[in-house]
């Protein structure tokens, strides 16, 4: 009974060093005899008892890596506090068994000079402004050494920058003196348009004042023109009618009659008029001479 416990027991150890699951994402690496022999892959695999063990087991999952915050020293002699974090993933797990003896360390190591480094060539604001492209080098720095150690790096982010107090306070100054100075030319810009639309709107004022004057006075000249023409057509029809009236029998006779009428008729408005000296002709027959010659006249004219 006793011989079958051990056997047993012996049987037990033989399975346990011999079969091994390896769970998905992973790998481990075995030696045989001190000797790197091979990677187990996930699933189920045999060992030789005693011979054969696990000496390394990595994860191939993507593994975040906090790297301490350090100070770097920018290109204008600015000391920045900057923390960042790594993203790499085990690629090999032959090389990052026997590459390094901790690549874990080597990793972090590396990103802290590697970044020290880029910063280094770039002034105070370019830090803030390209965050971006000091990723993009630390990463390339750090993956083309972490090659020999199975590890592949994929990003790298800075969680933050702060600078001094003092260079805080003064880049709050200066962010608070171009708010200021753009106000003052948004204020100034608004007041230059303000002048702007006012000029504008007095001269097309202006004009729209001078077009309508010169209308009013092409309408009234055209209105004064109109009303001569017409008085002008009118003392035309008149006189036609009066020269078809001369022309008819007893037309002279009348002409007569009128222009002696209107001989008589300014002797009376004369002789009216206290302050009016009135001569008298001494022959009455110059009033009959003046219609002879007015009557004269007509005739010449006809």
């Amino acid at each position: 009974m006793e011989i079958a416990v051990i056997l047993f027991v012996i049987a037990a150890i033989f399975i346990w060093q011999s079969v091994k699951v390896v769970p998905q994402q992973h790998a481990w690496v075995v030696e045989r005899l001190g000797k790197y022999n091979g990677t187990l892959t996930p699933g189920l695999n045999f060992l030789m008892p005693f011979i054969d063990k696990v000496a390394y087991k990595h994860v191939l999952k993507e593994i975040p890596l906090d790297i301490p915050s350090q100070v770097c020293i920018t290109r204008d002699n600015t000391q920045l506090q900057v923390d960042g974090i790594l993203y790499f993933q085990v690629t090999d797990a032959m090389r990052a068994s026997y590459g390094s003896s901790n690549y874990i360390v080597a990793i972090s190591q590396l990103a802290q000079t590697t970044l020290r480094s880029v910063i280094g060539k770039l002034e105070l604001d370019k830090t803030f402004e390209e965050r971006a492209i000091i990723n993009a080098q630390v990463v390339q720095a750090i993956d083309e050494a972490a090659l020999n150690w199975g590890v592949k790096v994929l990003r790298y982010e800075i969680k933050d920058l702060t600078p001094p107090k003092e260079i805080l306070h003064a880049m709050q100054q200066q962010i608070t003196a171009e708010r200021e100075k753009r106000a003052l030319i948004a204020a100034s810009e608004g007041r230059r348009q303000e002048q702007i639309n006012i000029a504008t709107g007095e001269r097309e004022a202006f004009i729209a004042r001078s077009e309508g004057e010169k209308q009013a006075a092409i309408n009234n000249a055209q209105g004064e023109a109109a009303a001569i023409l017409a008085v002008a057509e009118a003392n035309a029809q008149a006189i036609e009618r009066v020269a078809a009236a001369i022309r008819q029998p007893g037309g002279e006779q009348a002409v007569q009659l009128k222009v002696a009428e209107k001989a008589v008729e300014a002797y009376g408005k004369v002789a009216s008029d206290a302050t009016t000296t009135l001569i008298v002709p001494s022959n009455m027959t110059e009033v009959s001479a003046l219609v002879a010659s007015a009557m004269k006249m007509i005739q010449t004219t006809k």
